[in-house]
């Protein structure tokens, strides 16, 4: 079905369509939210909501961009709202164990096969996200779809309404950033 003819049946409340969007879209909508906020179960439940939006608006869908675009906007917004939420979320937690005199988190109980390994891969997923996170919204936003969603500069330029050559420029700077970034941890780690 094409895209057209898949717009007007969902406008219309044809379930079969809301089912063929989802099969088609759900990967690229999770791996995008995955991209952004690094947590599997958060990425999925933004993918819920995600297309829950689209359900309830797509009468408002005006065909000025595709589809998937579309979705990409709305993903890369629930993304941004998610983890706007969750700093405040873990300020306000924070303030309450610290008046509350609890002065570490409880750890997250995982089983490894083989712990060393675990834990270094761990250690270096976490410097990763966390030199991601540190970005600005804008660099974060074109190199995680340039790299976790493989677009290309045009469609990245579509997505977030800016220049082919803004993109460009905002992943060169996202590069350099992160490896400004990540040269300090991995020479620590290397000691």
């Amino acid at each position: 079905m094409i895209e057209k003819e898949l717009v007007e049946q969902l406008k219309s409340g044809n379930e079969t369509a809301f089912r063929q969007l989802v099969e088609t879209y759900q990967a690229m909508v999770v791996n995008t939210a995955m991209g952004m906020i690094h947590n599997q179960t958060d990425a999925e439940d933004i993918a819920q909501d995600v297309f829950i939006q689209v359900y309830h608006s797509i009468t408002d869908f005006r065909s000025e961009s595709s589809l998937k675009t579309w979705l990409y906007r709305i993903t890369i917004t629930r993304s941004l709202n998610a983890i706007r939420t969750n700093k405040r979320r873990k300020f306000f937690s924070r303030i309450e164990d610290f008046f509350q005199g609890k002065k570490e988190e409880v750890q997250e109980k995982t089983s490894f096969v083989n712990p060393g390994k675990a834990l270094e891969e761990k250690d270096h997923a976490n410097a990763i996200h966390a030199a991601l996170d540190s970005l600005p919204e804008n660099q974060k936003i074109a190199f995680t779809l340039s790299k976790y969603e493989e677009l290309s500069y045009a469609e990245i330029a579509e997505l977030m309404q800016i220049s082919k050559s803004s993109v460009e420029s905002l992943l060169f700077r996202a590069k350099s950033n992160l490896q400004k970034k990540l040269i300090g941890y991995y020479k620590n780690f290397r000691r």
